[in-house]
C-alpha cells in the first residue's frame, strides 16, 4: 500500500527554496560589497549633484489671495428694501446673480483661457515703466534668449494693443503661457467645502510677477462679473436716468412758462377768461410732469439698490503682502536626496549588468 507524502514533499521544497533565496540574497550583497567603492563614489557624486541643484535653484515665491463669494440669498437691509418693494408690485430682480459665478464653476472661470489672457495683457507699472505682465513674463524667464533666430524674437505684446489683431504666433504664444500657467503655476481651490472662501494661488519664480498677477486675475474676474452679469442693470439705469432727465428739463420748462404767462399779463381783465388760458396750461403740464418725475425718480433709486445688490461678486479678504512666501530646496536636503538616488542608481546598474552577464554565460 503506497503512502501519499505530497505534503511532506511541498514542505521539503519550500524548505530548500527558502534556503536557496537566503543564500542568493547573501551572494548579492556580497557581491555588491566588492563593488563598495563604485557605489561609494556613485553616491557622492549624487550628493554633489544634488547640493549643485540646490545652489542654482531658483527660489519659488508664493503668492495667496483669498476672497468671498457674494451670499445672494442674504441682502441684509438692502434685502428687505427690495424685499417691500416688492410688496408693492415693484420687481427688480434682486435674486438673479447665480449662474456661471456660483460654485465650482467660478473656480474654472478663475483658470479660463480668457480670464488668463486678459490678466496677462494687462498693463501695470514695473521696476519704473509700464508694461503688459505677458512681457514681464518673458523677460524674467529669459524666453527671447531661446526664442533668437525664430519668428518669436520680434514678437512683443504691447500696452493697450488691440487684442482683434493680434498674429497667430502671439495668438499660439498666448495659449502656450495659459496652459504653463494653469498646470504648473495656478491654483484655485475652496479653503473648505463647508465655506464660501476661495483661494486663488500664483506660484513663480518672480516675486513681483507671482504678487500682480494674483491680484490682476481677481480684478479681471470681478470686473467680468460686473459687464455680465449687472449688464441687464447698468441699462436700465442709464435709461431711467435719460427719461428722469429730460421730464426734469421739461418740467422746468413748464415752470418758467407759468411765470412767464403770469407777467406777460399781470393784471388780467377778470371778464377775459382767454388771458388765463395760457397760465393754466403751463400748470397742467407742470402738474403732470411733477406725478411723472416723481414715479421716474422713485424707479431709478431703486433700480440703482437692484444694481448695488448685485456687484461686486467678490470681497477681498487677504492679499498677497511683500516680501512673499519662499520656498527653496535646503541644501542638507539636496546633498542626502541626491546622495540616496545616485546610490539606489548604481545599484540598480550594477544589479542588472550583473543579471544580464550571468543570461549571457
Amino acid at each position: 500500500m503506497m503512502k501519499d507524502n505530497t505534503p511532506m514533499a511541498e514542505q521539503s521544497d519550500d524548505e530548500i527554496s527558502l534556503k536557496e533565496l537566503i543564500l542568493k540574497i547573501q551572494e548579492w550583497w556580497k557581491y555588491l560589497l566588492s563593488k563598495w567603492v563604485v557605489i561609494f563614489i556613485a553616491g557622492v557624486i549624487g550628493g554633489a549633484i544634488g547640493l549643485t541643484y540646490a545652489f542654482f535653484k531658483k527660489p519659488i515665491y508664493k503668492a495667496e489671495l483669498s476672497f468671498a463669494l457674494q451670499d445672494e440669498k442674504s441682502g441684509g437691509g438692502l434685502g428687505s428694501a427690495l424685499g417691500l418693494a416688492s410688496q408693492f408690485g415693484i420687481d427688480l430682480g434682486g435674486g438673479g446673480a447665480g449662474g456661471e459665478f456660483s460654485g465650482d464653476n467660478l473656480l474654472e472661470l478663475m483658470k479660463s483661457r480668457s480670464m488668463v489672457e486678459k490678466a496677462l495683457l494687462t498693463t501695470i507699472p514695473i521696476n519704473g515703466k509700464n508694461e503688459t505682465l505677458v512681457e514681464f513674463y518673458i523677460d524674467f524667464n529669459k524666453l527671447r534668449e531661446g526664442w533668437k533666430g525664430k519668428p518669436e524674437e520680434n514678437i512683443h505684446f504691447l500696452p493697450d494693443a488691440d487684442r482683434s489683431k493680434f498674429t497667430l504666433k502671439q495668438d499660439s504664444i498666448l495659449g502656450v503661457f495659459h496652459n504653463t500657467l494653469v498646470t504648473n503655476n495656478l491654483t484655485v481651490d475652496k479653503l473648505d467645502k463647508k465655506l464660501s472662501i476661495i483661494s486663488l494661488k500664483v506660484n513663480s519664480t518672480n516675486e513681483l510677477f507671482s504678487k500682480y498677477f494674483t491680484e490682476v486675475l481677481a480684478k479681471v474676474v470681478s470686473d467680468f462679473y460686473v459687464q455680465t452679469k449687472t449688464e441687464k442693470s447698468t441699462k436700465n439705469v442709464a435709461i431711467l436716468q435719460r427719461q428722469t432727465d429730460s421730464v426734469r428739463r421739461a418740467l422746468n420748462g413748464a415752470i418758467s412758462g407759468v411765470a412767464s404767462s403770469i407777467d406777460a399779463a399781470p393784471n388780467p381783465n377778470p371778464s377775459l377768461q382767454t388771458l388765463h388760458v395760457p397760465s393754466q396750461r403751463r400748470q397742467v403740464d407742470v402738474q403732470a410732469n411733477t406725478a411723472i418725475l416723481s414715479e421716474l425718480v422713485k424707479n431709478l433709486e431703486m433700480a440703482k439698490m437692484s444694481l448695488l445688490q448685485e456687484t461686486p461678486l467678490i470681497q477681498v479678504i487677504d492679499r498677497p503682502i511683500l516680501p512673499l512666501e519662499k520656498n527653496r530646496i535646503g541644501k542638507l536636503k539636496a546633498i542626502i536626496v541626491g546622495g540616496i538616488l545616485g546610490l539606489f542608481l548604481t545599484v540598480l546598474i550594477i544589479s542588472i549588468d550583473r543579471i544580464v552577464k550571468r543570461l549571457m554565460a
